[in-house]
């Protein structure tokens, strides 16, 4: 048994394992500081302040912020797994981020009078505002993988 567990543990893939892990929970790490940046941003830039709105139960604030959330996670991903090391996973996160809020602040001046609907409880335009989001995030997405 000993023996056993001396040679899986000297392993390559162990050994790969061991040395790869920690790198794995750093990208993680500044991957998700990332979207959690992008979040609050895109939380302190909007008009309206979905947050206290979904703390109020409005499910069409909810729905928005959702999308916001996947549609920034989306081109994150994409750069995190084109990326090499901390420092490029932080350029490529960072530039992903800045692009993507500014194309949600496109959508929201070319959706216009979405916001009050959502404001209002419109889970409909909520959902709409959400497959525009979404869809800005995949055309980043591929671009990066280009």
């Amino acid at each position: 048994m000993e023996s056993f567990l001396s040679d899986l543990l000297a392993s390559a893939e162990v050994q790969a394992f061991a040395s790869g892990f920690p790198t794995m929970l750093l990208h993680l790490a500044a991957t998700l500081g990332l979207l959690v940046l992008g979040a609050v941003i895109y939380a302190a830039l909007t008009p309206w302040r979905e947050i206290e709105l979904i703390r109020e139960g409005n499910a069409a604030a909810a729905v928005a912020f959702a999308g916001v959330l996947v549609g920034l996670a989306i081109p994150l991903a994409v750069s995190l797994t084109a990326s090499t090391s901390l420092r490029e996973i932080g350029l490529w996160g960072l530039a992903t981020v800045v692009i993507q809020l500014l194309a949600f602040r496109i959508v929201d001046m070319i959706l216009t009078g979405l916001p009050q609907r959502i404001r209002d409880g419109e889970v409909s335009a909520a959902v709409l505002l959400v497959g525009a989001k979404l869809a800005t995030a995949l055309v980043l997405a591929a671009a990066l993988s280009a």
